[in-house]
């Protein structure tokens, strides 16, 4: 095992290197190549694809749900390159290449000293989002999940440390996301992945979908302002992101499980809008609707 993840780890810094030295359009390109293989030849997951296109756009034709299946391979293996080449810059680049909207009250919401909870998802660049805020001192902590191989997750630690955010391990993150509000910093989740256990189903493309409820119920107990936050890449070169912070209203004297469920439905319906404003962008390859409620059949 140490050894293919050894290998594994060896093909991706080759790849990496020629990301880094490449100029940005032609290292971008070629992973969004990769990125087509790996949906068109290689069809990774495509059925997948299909099947979760097909659920949340009934209304539109088979050509056009095929557009936005490749699209998605590419620009997924597009960001990813280009997260590691933001991670290069310093933080004034990357204010230079996002274009915020909503930051001054997000700003604002987070000085008052309650510190607040970022829900984002798998749409556009999440990364970016979360860099775009550190990079203007916004003091931002994200909870993600560690990654099967140690180097690879080391890797990804570090680069996000160069972005400017503070990772807290998914299992940690009760204690650490609690002391970070506390302490009036930014607890930011990407809370669009399938959970298949102590989850909330809440409706996502008119389907039921298994949906942490971490952040809902983190804001509800520290009395943080909820905002949502998703950096969507824009036309043209060189790479520009439009970065949105939109305040979430929070329903306050509601039962505890009544006022999760609402909260964590209002986010996911935002992200929900977003997501139809830019379908190509977002990450149609996780199985968001896996898990089901007990009395639905799959």
């Amino acid at each position: 095992m140490l050894f293919r993840y050894r290998l594994e780890f060896l093909a991706f810094r080759v790849l990496a290197w020629m990301i880094g030295v490449l100029p940005e359009r032609a290292a971008l390109g070629m992973c969004a190549t990769l990125g087509w293989l790996g949906g068109v030849v290689f069809r990774v997951r495509r059925s997948d694809v299909d099947r979760h296109l097909a659920l949340a756009f009934p209304e539109q034709d088979s050509a056009w749900r095929a557009r936005i299946a490749r699209d998605s391979y590419r620009h997924l293996a597009r960001e990813a390159a280009m997260t590691f080449r933001l991670s290069r810059m310093d933080p004034c680049e990357v204010v230079d290449r996002t274009d915020m909207e909503g930051f001054e009250e997000f700003r604002e919401a987070v000085e008052e000293g309650a510190g607040a909870v970022v829900v984002s998802g798998h749409l556009g660049n999440w990364e970016i989002a979360g860099a775009s805020a550190a990079a203007r001192g916004v003091p931002m902590d994200v909870v993600a999940h560690r990654q099967k191989n140690p180097m690879f997750d080391d890797y990804l630690v570090e680069t996000r440390r160069r972005l400017g955010l503070t990772v807290m391990v998914k299992n940690d993150a009760l204690h650490l996301a609690r002391r970070s509000l506390a302490e009036g910093r930014v607890a930011a989740f990407v809370s669009d992945q399938n959970i298949r256990r102590r989850g909330i189903f809440v409706s996502f493309f008119g389907k039921t979908a298994a949906t942490p409820k971490g952040p809902a119920m983190f804001a509800l107990r520290s009395g943080a302002p909820v905002f949502l936050g998703t950096a969507v890449r824009l036309p043209g070169w060189p790479s520009r992101y439009r970065v949105r912070a939109e305040r979430i209203p929070v329903r306050r004297g509601l039962p505890p499980d009544d006022a999760i469920a609402e909260l964590t439905q209002r986010y996911t319906s935002l992200l929900e809008q977003r997501v139809r404003e830019a379908p190509e962008q977002y990450f149609w390859q996780h199985r968001r609707w896996k898990t089901r409620p007990k009395d639905e059949s799959s």
